[in-house]
């Protein structure tokens, strides 16, 4: 008597005969920077600038830094040293506004800068990162949109600063000058952005990229004459501020606003500039582009 096969013996065998597919999801191919175009890179850019903005929008707390730094420095360098400093140079608090509020200018150029590398960081750490990386657009894009919102703040930053300034007593008799301190402090900043950028990435979170700002803001802003002049400075230090950049960028503010020799400090600061972002944007290109 012939066995009869189970009703399950069937499909099984067809199972097993049939070959097993795997199905997989390509991933994204990372884009290339090269084969996008100029217009593309713009368009990627104002995109993420708009972005940036409506976060701002968001989250207007941001703005904190941007908008009551100006007041209370120039409050507390005014009222609190103004006095005693400017009669030093020869004069009395009136005589120390002049001197002192195009060094701020300097001082905000280099102060504000370090927020796009806490803002960079903290776009990692929160995955947004992850989806830029999986989008069609240049990475480059991203830099430059950071650097650019950034560069927004800062000159906010100024416009709040020099309307406290007039109310203080600053005299701007000079506006020609005033524009070309801006842009020349808008310059200083977009360099150093790329140090701060290279933080951001190389960095674990937003606390450690802003302690090591303030490492590098601290030295460089008050051994420098921002806000006193170097000659009662011990000879090493002003040795110091003879190189350091934030001097030069003062000095050529003073000069282009209230009067005074502009061209070697003029020069220098860009030099200073261009020597920055020469070595540091490559490295936070770079950086960026094998984190991400």
């Amino acid at each position: 008597m012939s066995s009869r096969p189970s009703p399950t013996t069937a499909p099984n065998e067809a199972l097993r005969a049939t070959p097993s597919i795997t199905i997989t999801t390509p991933a994204p191919a990372p884009t290339d920077d090269a084969r996008i175009s100029l217009r593309g890179h713009l368009r990627h850019t104002g995109a993420l600038v708009r972005r940036n903005l409506l976060w701002i929008r968001q989250d207007p707390e941001s703005m904190a830094d941007a908008l009551l730094m100006p007041v209370i420095f120039t409050l507390l360098f005014v009222f609190v040293f103004g006095g005693s400093i400017g009669q030093a140079l020869g004069g009395g608090q009136d005589q120390y506004v002049q001197y002192v509020i195009p060094g701020m200018i300097a001082m905000m150029s280099m102060t504000l800068s370090q927020g796009v590398g806490t803002g960079f960081s903290q776009d990692f750490n929160s995955g947004v990162m992850d989806r830029f990386r999986s989008l069609p657009i240049g990475r480059g894009s991203v830099l430059f949109a950071k650097i650019s919102v950034e560069l927004l703040r800062m000159l906010f930053a100024t416009t709040v600063l020099m309307i406290v300034s007039v109310l203080v007593g600053f005299d701007i008799t000079n506006w020609p000058g005033l524009f070309a301190t801006v842009a020349l402090s808008t310059a200083f900043a977009s360099s150093i952005m790329w140090v701060f950028l290279t933080l951001g990435v190389i960095m674990k979170n937003a606390q450690s990229v802003q302690a090591m700002g303030f490492l590098v803001l601290f030295p460089l802003q008050f051994g420098s004459s921002i806000f006193a002049p170097t000659t009662s400075m011990p000879g090493w230090l002003q040795a110091f501020t003879d190189y350091n950049p934030l001097s030069t960028l003062a000095d050529a503010a003073r000069g282009l606003m209230v009067g005074g020799p502009v061209a070697h400090d003029l020069w220098v600061t860009l030099g200073w500039s261009v020597l920055i972002t020469a070595i540091m944007a490559p490295v936070a290109i770079h950086k960026f582009r094998t984190k991400s």
